[in-house]
C-alpha cells in the first residue's frame, strides 16, 4: 500500500518519524513518501520537501509569503496524483493541510488527519472543513473526543498523545556523564531554556530569557537549539553569556534540568512529561498578537494547563514577558511548594493522556481502512 504524509513542523516530523514506523510494523511492503524533515526520512520514508521550507508564523509572516505558499500547495498536489497514494494522512500543519485535504476529496483520495488541527482553540468554523474533507479523523488530547463528537456531531478515534511513546526510549539519566559530554559545570543545576523552533520567536523571546542569566549565578543556564535553526543563528544572542548552547539535544537537556524557560507549544507537554518545572513564554509579532488574541478563544495558552483545565505552569504572554516577572515566576519553581504542586500535577497529567501507544494504534486504524477501500 501507498502512503503519502504530510506534515510542516519538527513536532510533525517527530510524529509523523513514529507513525511511519508503525505503519511498516502493520504493513510490511508499505511505502511511505512525505513532507516532514530528518526524522521521517530515517523512518524509512521518501522525503519530498523538510518543513524548514514551510513554516511560517504569525499572519503577517504569512502574508509576506504567500506567493511560496501556493508554489508548494500546487507542487503538492501534483505530486500527490504522480505517486497515487492509497491513503493520504495530515499531521497538524492545518492552513496547508485543509486546503490539500479539500482538493483531495474533489479527486477521491481517503483522507486520514492525525494530530486534529487546533479547531477548539479558533476559528471553530473549520469543523465543517473537517467534516467534509477528512474521512478519519485521530485526536490525541483527551478533551478533542467530547469536543467533536458531542459537540459538532462527527465520531474521532481517541489514540492517546504520541508523546508518551516518543520520551519512553529516552536513556536513564546520568547527571555526571551528561554534564561530562557537553563540558557543562559538574556541580551547578541546570535550567533548560527552550526559545521555540522558529526564527521569528526566537527572536522576540530568548533574550528575555537571557536576561535571568545574572540573576541567578548558582544555576547554569542551557539553550535547546532547534534542529530547524542553524547553530549560527543563536550566536548574536550568547554572545557575552554565560549561557551555554546545545544543537538538537533538547530530550537529554531537559532530563538532567531542575526547571525550565519553555516557549508554547508542544515543549510545554514535553518539559511537563519529563518532569521538569516550568514557566511557559510566549511573545510574537504585536499585530499577529493583536489579530491572534481576538480570535482565540481559550483560557490558557499552554498545553498542560489546557489537558488539566487549570494553572499548572505560570504563563506570562506578551507585555507579561518581562524579566522581572520571569525571575519571579522562576525562583517560584527552584524549591518549595510551587515546585511540589507542578511536580504533583504532572502525575495526573499522564493518567489524562491515555496511555502508550497512540502512533501504533492510528497505524492500525490507517492500514485497516486502506485495506477495505
Amino acid at each position: 500500500m501507498k502512503y503519502y504524509i504530510i506534515a510542516g513542523e519538527a513536532s510533525g516530523d517527530l510524529h509523523g518519524s513514529n507513525l511511519v514506523r508503525a505503519l511498516h510494523r502493520h504493513d510490511p511492503g508499505a511505502e511511505v513518501r512525505c513532507w516532514g524533515g530528518d526524522r521521517m526520512e530515517a523512518a524509512g520514508a521518501t522525503l519530498v520537501k523538510h518543513y524548514r521550507e514551510l513554516s511560517f508564523m504569525g499572519f503577517l509572516e504569512v502574508l509576506a509569503n504567500l506567493p511560496a505558499i501556493f508554489r508548494n500547495l500546487s507542487f503538492c498536489k501534483k505530486d500527490i496524483e504522480s505517486f497515487g497514494p492509497d491513503a493520504l494522512i495530515f499531521i497538524d500543519f492545518s492552513g496547508f493541510n485543509l486546503r490539500i485535504a479539500q482538493w483531495a476529496r474533489q479527486k477521491g483520495y481517503r483522507t486520514h488527519y492525525y494530530i486534529s488541527p487546533q479547531v477548539w482553540a479558533s476559528r471553530e468554523g473549520r469543523v465543517r472543513k473537517i467534516k467534509r474533507d477528512i474521512d478519519e479523523l485521530y485526536v490525541i488530547l483527551p478533551f478533542e473526543k467530547e469536543f467533536y463528537e458531542e459537540k459538532h456531531g462527527m465520531p474521532v478515534h481517541f489514540v492517546g498523545h504520541p508523546l508518551i511513546d516518543a520520551l519512553e526510549g529516552l536513556p536513564e539519566r546520568d547527571p555526571a556523564g551528561f554534564r561530562q559530554a557537553h563540558g557543562l559545570d559538574p556541580d551547578k543545576p541546570i535550567i533548560a531554556i527552550l526559545p521555540g523552533s522558529r526564527a521569528q520567536e526566537v527572536r522576540s523571546i530568548l533574550p528575555v530569557m537571557l536576561a535571568l542569566v545574572p540573576r541567578f549565578p548558582a544555576y547554569q543556564f542551557v539553550v535547546a537549539g532547534a534542529p530547524s535553526l542553524d547553530p549560527d543563528f543563536y550566536r548574536e544572542f550568547l554572545e557575552g553569556s554565560r549561557a551555554r548552547l546545545l544543537q538538537e539535544q533538547t530530550y537529554p537537556l531537559l532530563l538532567h534540568a531542575h526547571a525550565a524557560l519553555v516557549t508554547s507549544g508542544t515543549a510545554t507537554l514535553e518539559t511537563a512529561l519529563l518532569g521538569v518545572p516550568q514557566v511557559v513564554c510566549y511573545k510574537g509579532n504585536w499585530v499577529s498578537y493583536q489579530i491572534a488574541r481576538r480570535l482565540i478563544t481559550l483560557k490558557y495558552i499552554s498545553l498542560v494547563n489546557l489537558i488539566m483545565d487549570r494553572e499548572v505552569v505560570t504563563e506570562l504572554i506578551q507585555g507579561d514577558l518581562t524579566p522581572d516577572n520571569l525571575s519571579g515566576e522562576l525562583e517560584a519553581i527552584l524549591e518549595g511548594k510551587g515546585r511540589e504542586e507542578q511536580l504533583e500535577a504532572y502525575g495526573v497529567l499522564r493518567q489524562k493522556l491515555g496511555g502508550k501507544g497512540a502512533s501504533y494504534k492510528a497505524a492500525k486504524l490507517i492500514v485497516g481502512f486502506s485495506k477495505r477501500g
